[in-house]
């Protein structure tokens, strides 16, 4: 199959090219930047904030990956809703015959955090043209470069003694990126995947407080954790700014959704996708040893 892959430099996008592109598939890599991009298969320049340049990227494709958010800006919510309408457009103007989204857990009935509500918004849009929509949602990703996992590691190996509020109790069902990627590379042909929705998790439900103790128990420290359940998403994001490299925005957009529980409600994807995913234990060390293989080679 011809596939384009967005965000084929990004966290997920650059795991997920390279499989596809052993698979047997015709990778086309969208990237703003061709000329400097460097990974698995075509580079071809396309943006979201480019409608005409969309078009152009998708030419010919049989299925297209919506990797993309914008978490660091301020108006995110407003940005991603415009970049799914034109996306979905695109598709449908270039007959793509599936479009596959990664988004994120969360039970439609709670009070959904912004950035959940839009990831929401974002599936609706992306198949309010027509064309098929595959949609993968997941909680915490645990992999080397991840926002949500370096979050994680910078505060268990910054602080020998950290205040957690209150959302560090609210249960996560944490998967390893390697994971994703195997879900996502496999929904792509099956027809039982087509325009259905799955939740994607790993092995275990941990409060994000657990996550931090595993973690700092894997890397042989012990940090002392107090909770503290007054300090606000505001203050947790400035607090989170000064000891971690994750920006203010970003930081209290994803505080924000740690008020919600985001766990798997359905595992029909076992079905279309069967294997076993990692605990988190066996995703935390893979995340670990990445980051060490990275260093070495610098």
């Amino acid at each position: 199959m011809k596939v384009l892959v967005t965000g084929a430099s990004g966290f997920v996008g650059s795991r997920l090219a390279p499989v596809l592109a052993e698979a047997g598939h015709e990778v086309r890599a969208m990237t703003r930047r061709p000329a400097e991009y460097t990974g698995a298969g075509t580079a071809v320049r396309g943006d979201v904030a480019e409608p005409r340049s969309l078009r152009t990227a998708m030419e010919g494709a049989d299925a297209a990956y919506y990797l993309i958010h914008s978490l660091d800006a301020a108006d995110f919510e407003r940005r991603d809703a415009a970049h799914a309408r034109a996306f979905a457009l695109a598709a449908k103007e270039a007959k793509v015959g599936r479009i596959v989204y990664l988004g994120g857990l969360g039970d439609d009935t709670d009070d959904l955090s912004a950035h959940l509500r839009s990831r929401r918004l974002v599936e609706h849009l992306l198949g309010s043209t027509g064309v098929p929509v595959t949609a993968l949602r997941a909680g915490i990703v645990v992999g080397h470069g991840g926002i949500s996992w370096e979050i994680t590691r910078q505060l268990v190996e910054h602080l020998p003694a950290m205040v957690t509020p209150r959302w560090a109790a609210t249960r996560t069902q944490p998967i390893a990126i390697a994971d994703v990627i195997r879900y996502l590379a496999g929904v792509l042909e099956p027809a039982e995947a087509e325009g259905r929705t799955f939740d994607i998790g790993g092995t275990e439900r941990l409060a994000y407080v657990d996550m931090l103790r595993r973690l700092a128990e894997l890397e042989g420290r012990s940090p002392l954790i107090v909770p503290v359940p007054l300090l606000t998403p505001r203050l947790s994001s400035y607090w989170l700014a000064l000891v971690t490299d994750v920006d203010v925005t970003t930081g209290r957009t994803l505080i924000d959704s740690m008020a919600n529980e985001v766990v798997v409600r359905d595992d029909g994807i076992r079905k279309v996708v069967p294997f076993e995913p990692m605990d988190y234990d066996a995703a935390a060390l893979a995340a670990l040893g990445e980051r060490a293989r990275e260093r070495r080679a610098a």
